[in-house]
């Protein structure tokens, strides 16, 4: 066991997270090279590099990762802000809890893609149904964990509160949100993460319109896997990029918690 960690620690840490996808990428090239799959769904990592290279050079690729950032970043942001919203209120009062809570703790348990059909007949298959759609997706994880992390905080803390005199404003800037911002950013971080998410489920099921799912469905429907294989690598891209800054800003934020986590 120590000599595979001492094996690992030789391995500099910025790279031990391409060992991995370098040795599936090998695999893959691999097999379509020796011809250990003759099916038509396997398509050669140079195929798939030519089709990047055309998508890039034609600047179809920009347009449609453009019109899906666009629907995402949107969506998050009406989401995100109406979550922490209603989790501050619900979280900060009993009687909003008990009012809004019922009927909010009964929503979040509908599955997402059931309010395609209803968002559909209100909004259409354009990009209003589909921000409608992400704005949903961002919604939820942030009431839950904004409420969470309001509800959480020590009730020392807020009895040191009283004893210094805090208004209503100090209160919640100096104790309750430093306390909560924790569980408050790791909703944001799960809203931009499923807001992603949801966007190329939207594509999917509210066809209309520009974005890169609607380019993998192109390449499913002219049965083009090099074109759907390089949609694949595109949404795993940006997904890893927004998760990759979403982490460096929620990083930055609670500098002030210090390191807790061991490294290896």
């Amino acid at each position: 066991m120590s000599a595979r960690r001492n094996l690992l620690q030789q391995v500099p840490r910025p790279v031990r997270g391409w060992v991995l996808p370098v040795l599936l990428l090998l695999l893959w090239w691999a097999a379509t090279r020796w011809g250990w799959s003759t099916s038509p769904l396997l398509v050669a990592p140079q195929k798939v590099w030519a089709t990047a290279v055309a998508q890039v050079g034609t600047g179809k690729l920009f347009e449609a990762l453009g019109a899906s950032l666009w629907r995402d970043l949107v969506g998050f942001a009406i989401g995100g802000s109406a979550g922490l919203l209603v989790g501050a209120l619900l979280g900060a009062s009993r009687l909003a809890e008990k009012m809004v809570g019922p009927s909010f703790h009964t929503l979040k348990q509908i599955s997402l893609f059931a309010w395609i059909p209803l968002l559909s007949v209100w909004f259409g298959l354009g990009d209003a149904a589909k921000v409608a759609f992400l704005s949903l997706a961002a919604f939820f994880p942030v009431v839950l964990n904004t409420f969470e992390g309001i509800r959480s905080v020590p009730a020392d803390l807020l009895e040191v509160g009283r004893v210094l005199k805090f208004t209503r404003w100090q209160t919640w800037t100096q104790v309750i949100l430093p306390s909560a911002s924790p569980s408050i950013f790791a909703g944001i971080h799960l809203g931009l993460i499923y807001a992603w998410l949801a966007t190329l489920g939207a594509e999917y099921l509210l066809v209309s319109g520009k974005g890169i799912g609607n380019t993998m469905i192109d390449g499913r429907e002219h049965f083009q896997m090099d074109l759907v294989l390089f949609g694949v690598f595109v949404v795993g891209l940006v997904g890893f990029s927004l998760n990759w800054i979403a982490s460096r800003i929620e990083t930055r934020a609670l500098a002030w918690r210090g390191r807790s986590v061991a490294q290896f």
